[in-house]
């Protein structure tokens, strides 16, 4: 529990450090970002093509978080597709460590998946 809460703290840390724009499906998306401090957070709360040229004037690369069920994966895709068409790279560093290495599933549940690592961690060491 330990070693994966500690790898995730990691990530986000470094994730933080990129100072990227990160796009996120919705607000609870983005207000679980928020609390772990993470901010340069984006809603997709206009056409993704908007988003994507309104990012793409501003930064050369950036991070999509979307969830990893069958909608959030076409989602993912579409934004791929309009950030690279206007010359943004996408940096998926952290959303394949998310996938790969944890079994959060959903942008909103990071913070509560934390706590939940942290909990397990301080019953193991009681």
């Amino acid at each position: 529990m330990e070693d994966e809460l500690d790898a995730l703290a990691e990530k986000i840390d470094e994730l933080k450090k990129t100072g990227l724009p990160i796009i996120v499906e919705g607000k609870k998306d983005k207000t679980a970002m928020n609390k772990l401090g993470i901010t340069n957070i984006h809603i997709l709360k206009e056409p993704v093509y908007q988003i994507c040229e309104k990012i793409a004037e501003k930064h050369k690369k950036a991070v999509i978080l979307t969830d990893l069920d069958p909608e959030g994966k076409k989602l993912y895709s579409k934004i791929r597709e309009g950030l690279e068409k206007n010359g943004c790279a996408v940096d998926d560093t952290f959303r394949e460590f998310l996938f790969r290495k944890t079994k959060l599933r959903q942008i909103e549940g990071l913070r509560n998946y934390m706590i939940r690592l942290e909990n397990k961690a301080q019953d193991i060491n009681l």
